[in-house]
């Protein structure tokens, strides 16, 4: 009796956590396989500790999230020809995990160019009026989220002066051409971003210019019928349109088509034939009485 009372405020909490998304997954058809990772709450003295290493101030929203859970995940499968296969993962890293971004070579050679090195000398205003971070001791960037290697979500500190400690911040997201792309003013509302977009592959290329992949737009189209990032597609009645795609359909392979018959060539009936040829004897007789 005791344990079952323990597991009812875990499973309170879980669902507070991840704003009921599980049950709105695991309600999806061909979803499953739902899983989340559930964490202690870090201790004030790590969050404290990374402050005075990075010399940077936690944002008040991450702070609280930090004290309740120490990094976040969550994944999810798709059901495809009876086989699961790994679709969405929503990942918050840790504290301990919470670095800078590699300032190191990015080749082994020892002339390699580092990313200070591919940054612009001046700074230009992008991403919808922004001014984009930079690579050298002008920002301080970390790593909340690899995004499975297609890009990088970086908590950033910009404007940053060295000796001094940093306390305004924004979340980016670095893509894998190192072009930098605006997501968000405070953690909590990429966090929404995060869940709303169900942890789809390459769901953080919707703010960029060019989207995501076609694969994981096909995706996007089962899974994410709306988006925060353009209008919804609305009928002529003015209702939103939600596609209602089975995916135990969509994915099923293809019959083979039925071999079409052969077509038989057309017999003039006997009748017929000897019907027409009286009537060209009766027509030749006529001739020969004139």
């Amino acid at each position: 009796m005791e344990d079952a009372r323990e597991e009812k405020p875990l499973m309170g909490f879980s669902e507070r956590l991840t704003l009921g998304i599980t049950r709105i997954l695991e309600s999806l058809p061909g979803v499953l396989d739902v899983r989340f990772a559930e964490r202690e709450p870090a201790e004030k003295r790590c969050l404290l500790s990374w402050e005075q290493k990075n010399s940077c101030v936690l944002p008040e929203d991450l702070r609280d999230f930090y004290l309740t859970t120490d990094g976040f995940t969550l994944t999810w499968s798709a059901k495809l020809e009876n086989e699961p296969v790994p679709v969405g993962c929503m990942v918050i890293n840790s504290v301990a995990r919470l670095r800078l971004l590699a300032q190191s070579n990015i080749y082994s050679l020892p002339s390699a160019p580092t990313l200070a090195d591919l940054d612009f000398e001046d700074a230009f205003e992008g991403s919808e009026g922004h001014e984009e971070p930079h690579f050298d001791s002008r920002s301080r960037i970390f790593e909340l989220d690899s995004c499975g290697g297609n890009g990088r979500v970086c908590l950033v500190y910009k404007n940053c002066t060295p000796g001094d400690v940093a306390q305004q911040s924004e979340i980016w997201f670095l893509d894998r051409s190192l072009y930098w792309h605006f997501l968000t003013s405070s953690f909590i509302a990429y966090y929404r971003l995060m869940i709303t977009h169900l942890g789809l592959p390459e769901w953080q290329y919707t703010f960029t210019p060019y989207g995501p992949s076609p694969q994981a737009k096909q995706w996007a189209s089962l899974y994410q019928p709306l988006t925060f990032h353009g209008d919804p597609h609305l009928d002529p009645a003015g209702e939103p349109f939600l596609n209602k795609l089975d995916p135990a359909k969509a994915f099923r392979g293809k019959a083979k088509p039925a071999a079409p018959k052969k077509k038989q060539p057309a017999q003039a009936p006997a009748s017929g034939g000897a019907a027409a040829k009286g009537q060209g004897a009766t027509g030749r007789q006529s001739v020969n009485k004139r």
